[in-house]
């Protein structure tokens, strides 16, 4: 017996071993990668005046748009009567970061902070890859899968939104409490990742994550309340939205050029929209689907009945996919959370999100097609600029249809099981049911 045990024991040393050889190769190899992609990225960033990427405009936000509102919020204001401003208040802390490094230009230091969120993202998903019953896929989707984008990652803040709601999610496991306290800290940055705590298991692992994460934001807030003027001039700015030419509504409209409606497109809010007839219409039918999505996702949570651990990841991404298809607006650095909420389900072995990931990356690839490869053939609404969105918001609109498809079958109760009905034999006894 006991040289049975020992026996048992050894192979299990053996496995091991090796399963840490070939994770720690695997280790390097995701380090190898992420250094020769991201290499990249700032080579495309810094050759950003070349019309198919972008004339400039990529990096135009930050080194304009971002140092502006960094100029007014140093000195303790947020921007007040600036209808691009449409972020939570945390976003000033953001914007405000790269005065920590004092040494580099205000456009310098927002990419090394960029690239910092970057790779802290990729090590939670190692790390959270490498434990036992997990998968290194989720940091090869990330490493692989942001720079799809080229580099218009490198000049937003939705990689830094992103980490934080990467964190929450994969601190779960161990801690309810900083999982609600990371998702609300980028819920104040960037309002979506509150959707992670979604798919928290019922009962007290709800009740910590949302109080913490009530709590969290109480004190942030007050914080920031303290230290700035109008912190909530942003929620002036929404109503008047408009559809947005990469929305799916604006899909519709794009289309709608053809067949004779007068419609153009403008820049205001931060975008380029749709104004003309029917365009409100539009706009009401998008934040009607956002609300049905809304309920859709409530139902959800009260008729499912079975959780496993990846069922917070895959509640998660489902949600942030419905409510990105619904919005009147969807920018190309959209995709940056889809890639990481679709990073974080991989991780899990029993996730049912591999063909939605597969979705996600397909419209990424796209997406940097239209931004900035060809957004003047969207803007002109050419049969190319059209096709081209009809392609990368159908494959988005399939991954959120057969993302929340998937989920709710994922946690139906499971089927009791049939007992095979025995019929009496010739003598009029009834045989033994097979187990």
């Amino acid at each position: 017996m006991n040289a049975v045990s020992n026996t048992l024991r050894n192979v299990r040393n053996i496995a091991t071993v090796g399963h840490t050889a070939s994770t720690g190769r695997a280790r390097l190899a995701l380090a190898a990668a992420w250094l020769a992609t991201r290499a990249l990225m700032l080579w495309l960033l810094t050759h950003d005046a070349v019309p198919l990427l972008g004339n400039g405009s990529v990096a135009r936000e930050v080194w304009r748009l971002y140092h502006h509102w960094y100029g007014v919020l140093a000195h303790g204001t947020f921007p007040t009567h600036d209808p691009l401003w449409q972020y939570p208040p945390g976003a000033g802390a953001v914007l405000l970061s790269p005065s920590l490094l004092p040494g580099l230009t205000y456009f310098q230091a927002f990419v090394v902070l960029t690239l910092a969120a970057d790779a802290a993202i990729t090590l939670a998903l190692t790390v959270a890859g490498g434990r036992p019953w997990r998968s290194l896929l989720g940091a090869w989707v990330w490493v692989g899968g942001l720079p799809l984008l080229l580099h218009t990652p490198l000049a937003r803040y939705d990689v830094q939104v992103t980490a934080l709601a990467v964190i929450a999610l994969l601190t779960l496991p161990r801690s309810t409490r900083a999982c609600g306290v990371f998702a609300a800290l980028g819920a104040l940055v960037k309002v979506w990742p509150v959707l992670v705590l979604l798919g928290v298991p019922r009962g007290r692992a709800t009740r910590s994550a949302w109080s913490w994460a009530g709590g969290a934001m109480a004190v942030v807030l007050g914080v920031l309340t303290a230290l700035f003027a109008h912190p909530f001039s942003f929620l002036r700015q929404q109503g008047g939205r408009g559809v947005q030419i990469e929305s799916l509504g604006g899909t519709v409209l794009a289309f709608a050029t053809h067949a004779g409606w007068p419609g153009r497109v403008r820049y205001q809010y931060g975008s380029f929209e749709f104004v003309g007839p029917h365009v409100r219409t539009v706009a009401h039918v998008c934040l009607a689907l956002s609300a049905i999505a809304l309920g859709l996702l409530l139902l959800w949570r009260l008729r499912a009945r079975r959780w496993t651990p990846a069922t917070p990841y895959d509640a998660a991404l489902s949600a942030v996919l419905l409510f990105t298809v619904t919005s009147r607006v969807i920018s190309p650095q959209y995709m940056i959370w889809l890639v990481g909420l679709a990073a974080v389900c991989l991780t899990a072995r029993q996730t049912v999100q591999r063909p939605v990931a597969v979705l996600i990356l397909a419209a990424t690839a796209v997406s940097a097609v239209v931004f900035p490869g060809l957004y003047g053939q969207v803007m002109a609404c050419t049969w190319t600029g059209c096709v081209l969105m009809l392609v990368r918001n159908g494959l988005l609109l399939t991954a959120a249809i057969w993302s929340f498809t998937r989920v709710w079958r994922s946690t139906r109760p499971a089927a009791p099981a049939r007992v095979p009905r025995v019929s009496p034999d010739s003598r009029g006894v009834t045989p033994p049911v097979p187990v």
